[in-house]
């Protein structure tokens, strides 16, 4: 790999901000923590690759070679899995195994077709209990089982599988997330393996001549450029998922491709035709032992329709296939997104939006872009493949990168950022040894800088609240790296209006655009009547939260037990320090730390509170209760540049005793709880909607130059 003089002023960079920042945490963290978290950074460093990608499965065998069973469908399945056989009985057993084994969390029928199979297929199937056997007397071949299946299917989505494969857990759910929750979603394929864990297909390529093509073929499963959801040309009829209504509107698979082969290009034309999409679920993996039933010899048998088939499929389609690319074009992340807007986007670490409110900005942002019709792709400044945070980007559609595949931030920028329009840094220690590398590499790429909080002014009022030089000292050399990177970026993001205004002092030539918190209202919200208790919400890696939780359970939570000593406060966030641990369990306080679904509390407590006294940028805690409908105590810090009112959308206090009453006043007059909760609810909806930042987004990222 070779190593050029700005990899090493990158890498020189990022060690003498990682220095710098090592120094912050002793001031405001204090040694114990701050060691905790270099032990964290160390273990990421050595656990680089997918440590936790998924392991292939095999369903567990009975040793006297017991038949699967499957519940009774029901008359109305949410999907139906159509499966067509001729011979090879063990294939189809492994399979229905493999269903029988791992369920998926929804109701389905299992048809069967048999498509006048000559081995011991019509003796065993019609054994199996729950399951819908069906025979043709004379072999029809794949399309006619298939349109038999399809016939007699009485499921909301068809999911055709061929019976050689052996879905992994969780294939189906995968599919048929994509189906429900993608926009235009028409057809969901799954990721195929071969049985010894290559990649066999991560969705298929078609080119102008017709030809198609497995993209990924032979490659790893895990490889980043093959384990992102997207658009396809075309998904093999081995596994994949299709509404029922949209399968007879188009005419199921077309019979001028008898008795197989292009029938599921050819679909895969007619569904986009009719305004779907076509789309590749890597999350549903499956392995599919290729060429069972139909051999691998092109020249003889089922595999010689193939090359006739091309010649049907590309004369069928000859208008279309001419705007797709060439035989001779390679193809790659750059040029399958070549007609769209193409994102890069690049953080300190994968986000992870059940942890703090930066992440859930984050993805939120990109799920928008997602919607907008872009391409993103994600790439971490620390490396890590992030479990299932870094999988569940996938799923949605983030190109999702980690080691080894990037080979090193430098080494990626280098072979890939010319293929991107708009490029957002986030975080100026992480924007600051990029922005050189962006700028060599791709010099017309357009560089946003979000600053996801002004670091400067964060760290200046902790140093002014501890009156402690040595932290303003800090703060101030913060703040001339952080305008550094604002100066050089194309436009700065910030969260607030209150930035906004300070850069526009600081920063006077800067582009500087507000773009804030990004949430969905809750669909429902429960009544007063029907919550009890006060909680915090915020991860403790962040310097406010603790000294926030700190004041708040010495200085405030005490006088509201007096006057209300059946009253719970919950703590929840992630890795509470053990002087905060202490509390739990005294005086109705309960230190929950992290907890996978926030929803119970967002919904069953009465009042949060946001006690923070120092801090920047927009407080997600506060967005994320209001957009539950939940009344917030907040101080003003907490509260800064968010539209809030106090006695409107909001309590404000900042001394102990009025906090306090603010609390009890929220929790126990009703009148006052639902108007709080009425009018925090529209604050989120005109300032913190995804609808609300629609535009800004369009005009930063989406818009041509």
């Amino acid at each position: 790999m070779p190593f050029s003089l700005t990899d090493a002023q990158f890498r020189l960079a990022r060690a003498l901000g990682l220095s710098r920042r090592a120094w912050s945490s002793l001031r405001t963290r204090g040694w114990q923590q701050t060691w905790q978290r270099v032990l964290l950074r160390l273990q990421r460093a050595v656990r680089r690759a997918p440590a936790d990608a998924m392991p292939l499965w095999r369903p567990p065998r009975s040793t006297d070679d017991a038949l699967p069973t499957f519940t009774e469908p029901a008359a109305a399945p949410v999907a139906s899995i159509v499966i067509p056989v001729h011979n090879h009985v063990g294939h189809t057993l492994e399979c229905l195994h493999a269903l029988a084994a791992a369920p998926p969390g929804t109701t389905i029928e299992i048809i069967v077709v048999d498509d006048a199979s000559s081995d011991g297929t019509a003796t065993v199937l019609p054994r199996i209990a729950g399951l819908r056997y069906l025979r043709h007397e004379r072999n029809g071949g794949f399309i006619a089982a298939c349109n038999t299946g399809a016939a007699q299917a009485r499921g909301e989505v068809l999911v055709f599988l061929n019976n050689d494969t052996v879905p992994q857990p969780g294939w189906l759910d995968a599919l048929l997330w994509t189906l429900h929750e993608v926009p235009r979603a028409g057809i969901a394929g799954a990721q195929l393996l071969y049985p010894d864990g290559r990649l066999q297909e991560a969705g298929g390529v078609v080119f102008r001549d017709g030809q198609a093509w497995n993209y990924g073929r032979f490659e790893s499963p895990d490889d980043p450029r093959y384990a992102y959801l997207r658009d396809a040309d075309y998904v093999s009829g081995a596994a994949l998922a299709i509404r029922r209504t949209l399968f007879d509107a188009v005419g199921g698979f077309d019979t001028r491709y008898a008795p197989a082969y292009y029938e599921d290009t050819d679909l895969a034309f007619a569904v986009r035709a009719a305004g779907n999409r076509v789309l590749y679920q890597p999350a549903a993996r499956v392995l599919h032992d290729e060429g069972t039933s139909a051999g691998t010899d092109p020249s003889t048998g089922m595999k010689a329709a193939q090359a006739r088939n091309r010649e049907v499929f590309a004369l069928h389609r000859r208008q279309e296939l001419a705007a797709f690319p060439p035989a001779d074009e390679l193809p790659g992340p750059g040029t399958l997104h070549r007609g769209q807007r193409r994102i890069l986007i690049v953080d300190e670490s994968t986000p992870r939006p059940d942890h703090d409110s930066g992440s859930l900005r984050l993805v939120a942002l990109m799920r928008m872009l997602l919607e907008e019709g872009a391409h993103v792709a994600f790439v971490p400044a620390d490396g890590r493949h992030a479990g299932r945070y870094t999988r569940e980007l996938q799923a949605t559609g983030v190109e999702t990168w980690s080691e080894p595949w990037t080979g090193g931030i430098a080494h990626w920028l280098r072979r890939h950022t010319t293929r991107f329009d708009v490029a957002m840094l986030s975080r100026h220690f992480v924007a600051a040894p990029l922005l050189p590398l962006l700028r060599r590499h791709a010099p017309r790429l357009r560089v946003l800088f979000d600053s996801v909080d002004l670091h400067y002014l964060r760290e200046r009022r902790a140093a002014e609240l501890a009156g402690d030089a040595a932290m303003l000292a800090i703060a101030r050399r913060t703040r001339s790296r952080e305008l550094a990177v604002v100066a050089a970026a194309d436009a700065t993001l910030v969260v607030s209006p209150a930035e906004r205004e300070l850069l526009a002092a600081d920063a006077p030539g800067a582009r500087v655009e507000l773009l804030s918190n990004l949430h969905r209202l809750s669909a429902r919200t429960a009544a007063w009547e029907q919550r009890h208790g006060v909680v915090f919400v915020g991860g403790f890696h962040h310097p406010p939260n603790v000294d926030a939780m700190r004041w708040f359970l010495t200085g405030v939570w005490p006088r509201i037990r007096a006057q209300a000593p059946m009253l719970d406060f919950h703590c929840i966030g992630s890795d509470p320090p053990d002087d905060l641990r202490a509390h739990h369990g005294r005086d109705g306080v309960q230190v929950h730390g992290h907890v996978a679904d926030i929803a119970p509390w967002m919904d069953g407590c009465r009042v949060a509170v946001a006690p923070l006294r120092f801090g920047a940028g927009v407080k997600g805690k506060i967005n994320l209760s209001m957009a539950h409908g939940q009344p917030v105590v907040a101080t003003t810090v907490a509260a800064e540049g968010m539209h809030l009112h106090d006695g409107q959308d909001v309590l404000l206090a900042d001394d102990a005793d009025a906090f306090a009453q603010a609390v009890l006043r929220a929790h126990e007059d009703a009148d006052a709880w639902s108007r709080l909760a009425a009018g925090g609810r529209a604050n989120v909806e005109r300032h913190f909607s995804v609808d609300a930042a629609r535009e800004t987004v369009r005009r930063l990222f989406l818009a041509a130059d």
